[in-house]
């Protein structure tokens, strides 16, 4: 898929640029994940200040399905999803990629930072649809940052955002069907 190939050569080549890029492009693909899980943490751990108690269970839920979705994407469906497919990262098959993330070669897709990102943000627009969007941009950025250090292919982000959503979509379902209030 030669669109595939052009647009990770060109995105990798465009954060290898400069010092500023490359480590926009290592926070993106390699922290940015732990922010966004800190900041449901953080989020849930203010409905426990008075001002926000009314929050409180409504908060708790969000976090509790939000593990639960990323848990269920990245465990359940995301790797067995790997071993499967066994698409190898660029940078094990691409010459000429800057591999900007120390990252041990192995199976790609889809991608579990991919995944997560999107499962956690799926889940909260259940909950917060407009704060949401702060979720799904950082989730996009996560999958750029994947995509600029070598390490993913476009495919493999695009496989992660798809199993993350749909993991979400299910749990928010099931939670709907069986979860009795």
């Amino acid at each position: 898929m030669n669109w595939e190939i052009d647009f990770l050569l060109w995105l990798n080549e465009k954060f290898s640029a400069s010092l500023g890029g490359i480590k926009t492009a290592i926070f993106s693909a390699d922290i940015l994940i732990y922010l966004i899980f800190a900041a449901v943490v953080i989020w849930t751990a203010f409905s426990f200040v008075s001002k926000f108690r009314k929050y409180k269970k409504k908060n708790t839920e969000m976090l509790v399905l939000t593990t639960v979705s990323a848990l269920f994407a990245r465990v359940i469906i995301a790797e067995p999803l790997r071993i499967l497919i066994g698409r190898m990262r660029p940078f094990e098959v691409l010459a000429g990629i800057n591999q900007l993330l120390n990252h041990s070669a192995g199976k790609s897709f889809p991608s579990g930072h991919a995944t997560l990102a999107f499962a956690v943000a799926t889940t909260v627009a259940f909950y917060y649809p407009r704060t949401s969007i702060i979720f799904f941009l950082a989730g996009l950025a996560v999958g750029i940052g994947r995509i600029a250090t070598g390490v993913h292919w476009p495919l493999d982000i695009i496989g992660g955002v798809a199993v993350g959503i749909l993991s979400s979509w299910l749990l928010q379902f099931l939670k709907k069907k069986f979860w009795k209030k």
